[in-house]
Formats: C-alpha cells, sequence, structure tokens
C-alpha cells in the first residue's frame, strides 16, 4: 500500500476510535415510529429486553457487582407503545370510575407512569432494576426499600459509586426541586445511546402525536397541560442525561 493512502486510512480509523460512544451513537439515525415505541428495534436479553448496545454494558456491569455478592435483576426494560397504553387507559379507567375528573387522572397516573408515547422505556435504552438477592415482599418499585435498613440499600450504594462508569444514570433523582416524575432509585438509562435518542425526540410534536394515536381523555390534554408535561416529565430529569 502507498504510504499516502495508508496515512489517510490510519488517520480515518483513529479518528473512529477516538470518537466517545456518545458521538458514534449520534450518528445513527431514530424515527419517530422507534421513539414513540412503535419501531422494531434488535432486542436482546434472558426475561428483559434492551438494545443489544445497552445489554452488553448492562451484563458488564452486573458481573462486576455480582463480585461484592450483589445480582441485579431487571424488573423492567424495553416497552413497546401498546404495552404502555394498556398501562395508562387501565389507570385511567379506574380513576375515572372511583370519582376523580379526567384531568385528575391523568395528573395521579403521571406521579409515576407516562403517558403512552412518552416513556424512556420505549427506547429499549432504560431498565428497571433491582437486587434478587434482597429480601422483600410485596411491591419491589418502593423507594424506601432502596435507603436505610431496605432490602436493596447496598444494591443502591453500589449503583452510586459505580454505575456511571459503565454508561447507566440514574434517571428521576431524589432532588427536591426536580418537578415532573417522582424519585425512582430503580431506573437507570444507558446514556450513550439514550442520549442522542432524547435529543431526537426533542423534536416529535407530543400532542400531535397522541391525538393521532386515539389516546384515552387525549381532549383533556390542553396546550397547556402537554406543555407543562414536556417541561417536568420528559425534561426534568438528571442533567447529566440532557
Amino acid at each position: 500500500m502507498k504510504r499516502r493512502k495508508f496515512i489517510k486510512y490510519s488517520s480515518a480509523g483513529t479518528l473512529l476510535i477516538n470518537l466517545l460512544p456518545q458521538q458514534l451513537f449520534a450518528m445513527q439515525q431514530f424515527t419517530e415510529e422507534e421513539l414513540i415505541g412503535k419501531g422494531t428495534p434488535g432486542l436482546y436479553g434472558d426475561g428483559f429486553q434492551v438494545r443489544k448496545e445497552v445489554y452488553d454494558a448492562f451484563v458488564k456491569m452486573k458481573a462486576a457487582a455480582q463480585k461484592e455478592n450483589i445480582d441485579m435483576e431487571v424488573v423492567s426494560g424495553y416497552r413497546d407503545f401498546f404495552r404502555q397504553k394498556a398501562i395508562y387507559e387501565r389507570k385511567y379507567k379506574k380513576y375515572t370510575e372511583e370519582g376523580l375528573s379526567p384531568v385528575k387522572s391523568i395528573e395521579k397516573i403521571i406521579e409515576y407512569s407516562t403517558i403512552p408515547g412518552t416513556s424512556r422505556h420505549h427506547w429499549g435504552t432504560d431498565m428497571d432494576i433491582i437486587d434478587a438477592r434482597g429480601k422483600h415482599e410485596g411491591d419491589v418499585l418502593i423507594p424506601d426499600k432502596f435507603h436505610g435498613n431496605g432490602p436493596f440499600c447496598k444494591f443502591k450504594e453500589w449503583m452510586d459509586k459505580h454505575s456511571e462508569s459503565f454508561g447507566f444514570y440514574l434517571v428521576y433523582t431524589d432532588n427536591g426541586n426536580r418537578k415532573g416524575f417522582k424519585y425512582e432509585p430503580w431506573h437507570y438509562s444507558y446514556k450513550p445511546l439514550s442520549g442522542p435518542m432524547l435529543k431526537e425526540y426533542r423534536k416529535i410534536d407530543i400532542k400531535e402525536m397522541l391525538i393521532k394515536n386515539e389516546l384515552l381523555g387525549k381532549e383533556h390534554l390542553s396546550d397547556d397541560f402537554i406543555d407543562r408535561y414536556r417541561r417536568e416529565n420528559v425534561l426534568d430529569i438528571n442533567p447529566e442525561l440532557l
């Protein structure tokens, strides 16, 4: 090979190697269908599903945690639009039948659950994780179980120290000034991929998308509500993920 061509190819290879993972993922194209949970992303996992890049990083993190007697278990990974819609509409019917107004019902739903088409779980980058070795009863996704003498406090302490080195960041932090979804010490996002996806997601007209998808109670989603939901629930997250 001629020296000039060798330099050209070597320089190109060095450039790709030196690119950060997030920069490489940013080069990918994400369709609106993917971003709202109606796409067909390649998914991997045993008992849960996420994108391959996320799965590979999780396997490495899980192996590291096992050395300290922590057995990571994914409670929830990828959820498509239709699964999220079923969750949302079941709660909407329950709360309205109990006497709450449609608007109050939606506000109660979004304390912890997302409106379909707006969930980070649609991306295959986010997971709800616990420690399978933590002895517990009832619902596992309770903040108190991750602190003090809770069954998952050792897991949380380990994640606070190590998760970011594997690319995983807590999404809904315990910050008193943060609005939107309540604190979720179990919900982690793989930043190298979810960062570029959020950037693309911000271009979507959420209200138009929800009206088009025939959501229960959509007539009560005013412009003011959607603006606030986008600002507080979609974007008021761990600033490291923005």
